[in-house]
């Protein structure tokens, strides 16, 4: 029996473990990108290794998310980023290049290697032949220091295409169709492989869509095969001598099958206030729409906005709708200004922003109170465009351009002949916003802004715990939800008192004050607890306020990771109804935790009502070693860091001999 092409990926950087699905693995990571807002961390924990230079094979440091600088804390964190990319071998894009995700995929991108980021959109290099994860900034931070990236085998679900998209269907249709058919929480623990004539019909663009929305699956990752069409997408961007043909063997085995006709689907839209919340445009009625925004790591590429652009041609956007145009990278919006599309598209009444994540994460263009917004990104979570009580829509830009031209929601196919969609001959492939390591690092001074904070030591991990139940939550809470972006939040996201004073801010405004007051808890969740971006503050932050667990009916993959390495209990009930006999403001204990870590099970006590909890905790040898030592930073000064040979080879160094913890 042959290969897929995610354990072909998998099996050519294995270091630790065997590919048997459920058990833990450890992987070499050749590329690593860290955009801004979660990168500044972990950069600071990089620093703390007092290693001289990264080591993986290419390093991008982007400035992406806080583009707009609202205050001097988003200019210093650029800053920071500038300098410690240049002294440490890291490539650094600047504010304006455009989104990690679309700049790594034109410029860095290699199909057959690995990609580790610590942004949760990272697999969209999986539309190259890519495998790509998104992690939490500590993870990130030992993978450039050369460590090797440890997650759970993944079942590999092949997802067969037939057929072809229609007129006005795109290809976020079809993860949109997926999220309809999966949900938010079918991905958990598993990678996506599109295989059949569909897919390879697909443009790398199209690919790239659909594997950067995988994410919202709860997906480990997606992955295509690098093909012709990867490497005519590569020749466009002058990086054709960078390709090579992966993809899976003739016979590969799957775990699961899902077949779909591409010739079927027909535009599609999310509801608020969740990516899976998905119906056909055209049973949707008269909604009308007062903001449309087209951009994202999504939906943000040359294609993308070209469609916008010849749809819009002899047209207007309605008087009634605010329509902002939001480029994923520089490269795109220079290739579309070049051969007049801006022009068009400013001339029907679009407004042009910078090249920025900004508004996906509520950090400008916040919808007004009581109005409904359109947009081309990958998630509608409740408030996470900035505004508490928000009407987030989300479809493709056909559906984006249809809807602001007619003012309400409308299905792109009553615009009559879709427009021809290309790639450019060649793409504009200006410099101007990449800059290389620096050529005489030693000659650099980082830059570093007063509000930086470095994250505290961490503790071993107590036999018995006790603590009040903070907070208690149900299904599906996002990081969003405990930590949110926006202005205010992400300007202080390099300091971790100001950070943990957000806490679940727009559930409970008063969680870090009791938290903080109680000195010992817990938070209590439903299924699929912390799904969403890889953001560590959501449980570094708790940690901060003296959180010492959660118990949830199950976790999302990332923040379940970040938990451990923040010394967090991940805990699970063994019988999810001793869920509803817990209240807020209960007095929970464990005991024998360091045995329960071996044996799986903790036994825990509801001191208020008097009644036993069953308590679960699936961890590796691994991950009960992080937790023993208090977290991943406090485990690795004690067990030091596996450093790969400049042959590839692996050279396991001493506990502290190349890793300090300042």
């Amino acid at each position: 029996m042959g290969m897929n092409l995610a354990q072909k990926l998998i099996a050519s950087h294995l270091r630790y473990g065997d590919m048997k699905v459920g058990e833990e693995i450890g992987i070499t990571i050749d590329q690593v990108l860290t955009p801004d807002a979660t990168g500044v961390l972990a950069y600071l924990q990089f620093e703390s290794m007092e290693l001289p230079r990264v080591r993986v094979k290419t390093a991008v440091a982007y400035a992406d998310h806080v583009v707009y600088s609202f205050d001097e804390k988003n200019s210093a964190d650029h800053l920071y980023l500038r300098d410690v990319a240049h002294k440490h071998g890291a490539w650094y894009s600047q504010p304006g290049n455009g989104i990690c995700h679309q700049v790594h995929r034109e410029r860095f991108a290699v199909p057959g290697e690995t990609l580790l980021g610590s942004d949760s959109h990272t697999p969209t290099a999986g539309g190259l032949g890519m495998l790509a994860m998104g992690a939490g900034g500590l993870d990130v931070a030992v993978a450039l220091g050369g460590g090797p990236y440890f997650f759970t085998m993944p079942q590999v679900v092949r997802v067969h295409l037939t057929g072809e998209l229609q007129p006005w269907v795109s290809a976020k249709d079809i993860i949109l169709e997926m999220l309809r058919r999966e949900t938010v929480k079918g991905g958990i623990d598993v990678i996506y492989e599109y295989v059949g004539p569909g897919a390879g019909a697909l443009s790398a663009p199209q690919r790239c869509t659909i594997a950067n929305m995988g994410t919202e699956l709860g997906a480990t990752t997606s992955v295509f095969a690098s093909d012709e069409r990867t490497r005519d997408y590569l020749r466009r961007h002058a990086r054709e001598h960078e390709w090579r043909e992966v993809g899976p063997d003739a016979d590969a085995a799957y775990d699961r099958d899902i077949d779909m006709d591409l010739s079927a689907l027909e535009p599609l839209v999310a509801c608020p206030s969740m990516p899976d919340r998905v119906v056909p445009v055209r049973e949707m009625g008269h909604v009308e729409v007062q903001q449309v925004m087209v951009g994202s790591c999504t939906n943000g590429s040359y294609t993308d906005l070209l469609m916008v652009a010849k749809a819009l041609q002899g047209r207007r956007v309605s008087s009634r709708v605010h329509m902002i145009v939001a480029p994923a990278s520089r490269s795109a919006v220079e290739q579309l200004a070049r051969e007049g599309y801006v022009a068009d598209m400013l001339a029907a009444g679009v407004n042009l922003s910078e090249a920025t994540c900004g508004a996906c994460i509520g950090f400008g263009h916040v919808p007004a109170p009581g109005t409904v917004s359109l947009r081309t990104y990958n998630r509608n979570f409740a408030s996470r465009s900035g505004l508490k009580k928000d009407a987030v829509y989300l479809a493709s830009p056909a559906v984006a351009v249809a809807t602001a031209i007619h003012g309400r929601l409308t299905d792109p196919r009553t615009l009559g002949e879709a427009p021809e969609i290309d790639l450019p001959v060649a793409y504009a492939t200006s410099d101007a916003g990449l800059l290389p390591p620096a050529a005489a690092p030693e000659t650099v001074t980082v830059y570093k802004g007063d509000h930086m904070s470095a994250v505290p030591p961490q503790k071993p991990l107590e036999d018995g715990i006790e603590g009040s139940v903070i907070l208690k939550t149900g299904d599906d809470i996002t990081t969003d939800d405990i930590i949110p972006a926006g202005t205010e939040m992400l300007s202080n996201w390099a300091n971790l008192p100001i950070t943990a004073t957000f806490v679940f801010q727009r559930i409970d405004p008063t969680f870090h004050v009791r938290a903080q007051a109680a000195g010992s808890g817990w938070i209590v969740g439903g299924f699929n607890y912390g799904q969403g971006s890889s953001r560590e503050h959501a449980a570094m932050a708790p940690m901060y306020l003296g959180i010492k667990g959660v118990v949830a009916k199950s976790f999302a993959r990332i923040h379940k990771a970040n938990l451990i390495n923040f010394g967090l209990l991940p805990l699970t009930f063994e019988d999810t109804a001793d869920y509803e006999s817990i209240e807020q403001g209960d007095q929970i204990a464990v005991g024998g935790v360091l045995q329960g870590l071996e044996t799986g099970r903790i036994a825990g006590v509801n001191v208020t009502k008097g009644t036993p909890l069953r308590l679960e905790i699936a961890l590796t040898p691994r991950e009960r070693e992080i937790l023993l030592d208090g977290g991943l930073l406090a485990h690795t000064r004690r067990t030091g860091i596996d450093l790969r040979a400049e042959d590839g080879g692996i050279a396991a160094t001493a506990a502290g001999e190349v890793f300090a913890v300042r």
